[in-house]
């Protein structure tokens, strides 16, 4: 091979690398917002809002107790089931998507959790906004909250966007949930949701949501394996800013999706998660929507949905579940009683962003702190993927 040949070669060699390097958002007209510490903007008075809404979900946590003679998480208490998987970070990502835990292609154990939004055990005939936790393990980078624990959270909701916004319009919500939860008996919780739902369904033919509860009461009776799952809130990217989501994609996945289901079983949500992983496995795609504009896809107002015209959700990992027991004895009681999902249990690059993300700071340490205490279950985040029972 002659000299000149050898320096195309170099020369094609060095453009295909830079090419790859090159930031995409350089190259459109809306670039990608970069993350600085001056995106957040504390809300009016919010120390004392969220004061009351601690004490608020304190006293509902302490009614809670009374009943079961077992505490529950503030949030998100009844699981569905529990899973051990894996996350597999995709090669050759361009430079505006691998950032912070997405920066290299790896494979990564994680312990996922289904779970429903109140803050209470009730029937799954109570339609409201299901979960996803997600906790990565082996990150060694140091977190916000417990700098030396090797377990990375993203927390998700079948939404969107969390109707409240601000924590100044989530505070009457959490004081009536507050009476809903522990005064209301279910049979009621539960008529009144189905109501939400047929109201709503009528309303929104003309563009009226009438019950944007904090809660989702006007969520469908749909598969909860069918769901796509959003953060809803802002994060942290890396160098960006934005919000995540978990989309089903899996042959065997595609028929749940919108599959409405018979909800007179008071614990049908598990009950399908357990018959089909019994069976088969699951394949979800992890993406990533950035901010271009904070006019339209603002961080403090998590009530404005972010127009996936305007920036469309890219993927950037895949979430792969095995077939497994999902809520055997052992597994359920470390699910719901050992584990811990935090938002904020995160590395630097994935901070939590927003009003209502900085109240879940605060709501869910105390939510921890105390369900560990009073169930006399020493607090620790998980080491290795083997400390999830079978």
């Amino acid at each position: 091979m002659n000299y000149s040949s050898q320096r195309r070669i170099l020369k094609l060699q060095l453009y295909k690398f830079i090419s790859h390097k090159i930031d995409r958002s350089m190259l459109t007209s809306k670039p990608y917002i970069r993350y600085s510490q001056t995106v957040e903007v504390k809300q009016p008075d919010e120390e004392r809002l969220i004061r009351e809404i601690l004490d608020s979900v304190a006293r509902q946590g302490q009614k809670v107790f009374d009943k079961h003679r077992h505490a529950m998480r503030g949030a998100h208490a009844k699981s569905h089931g529990g899973l051990k998987g894996e996350l597999k970070i995709y090669d050759n990502l361009p430079v505006h998507l691998a950032q912070g835990l997405f920066c290299e292609p790896r494979t990564y154990p994680v312990m996922i959790r289904f779970s429903t939004v109140p803050g209470d055990i009730l029937p799954d005939g109570l339609s409201c906004f299901r979960g996803i936790g997600i906790k990565v393990i082996g990150v060694p980078e140091p977190k916000l909250l417990e700098p030396d624990a090797l377990t990375q959270d993203f927390l998700m909701i079948n939404s969107p966007i969390f109707p409240s916004g601000n924590i100044a319009r989530f505070l009457p919500e959490q004081l009536l949930q507050e009476k809903v939860v522990v005064s209301a008996p279910e049979e009621a919780q539960q008529l009144f949701g189905t109501a939400a739902r047929t109201v709503n369904a009528m309303t929104q033919k003309v563009g009226i949501n009438l019950y944007p509860s904090a809660l989702g009461l006007t969520q469908s009776e749909t598969h909860i394996l069918g769901e796509t799952y959003y953060t809803s809130a802002a994060l942290r990217y890396g160098d960006y800013i934005a919000k995540l989501s978990v989309t089903p994609t899996s042959a065997s996945l595609q028929p749940l999706i919108g599959k409405r289901i018979d909800t007179q079983n008071a614990s049908v949500l598990r009950d399908l998660i357990v018959e089909f992983f019994r069976q088969q496995a699951a394949e979800y795609e992890l993406r990533v929507q950035l901010c271009t504009n904070l006019e339209t896809m603002p961080i403090e107002d998590t009530s404005i949905e972010w127009s996936e015209g305007e920036s469309p959700y890219q993927p950037i990992a895949k979430l792969i579940i095995p077939k497994q027991e999902a809520y055997s004895p052992a597994r359920q009681v470390y699910v719901d009683d050992v584990l811990s999902f935090n938002a904020w249990h995160c590395i630097a690059e994935h901070q939590p962003l927003g009003s209502i993300q900085r109240l879940r700071k605060e709501v869910y340490e105390a939510s921890s702190r105390y369900r560990h205490t009073m169930n006399q279950q020493p607090k620790k985040e998980p080491q290795s993927i083997e400390e999830m029972p079978d």
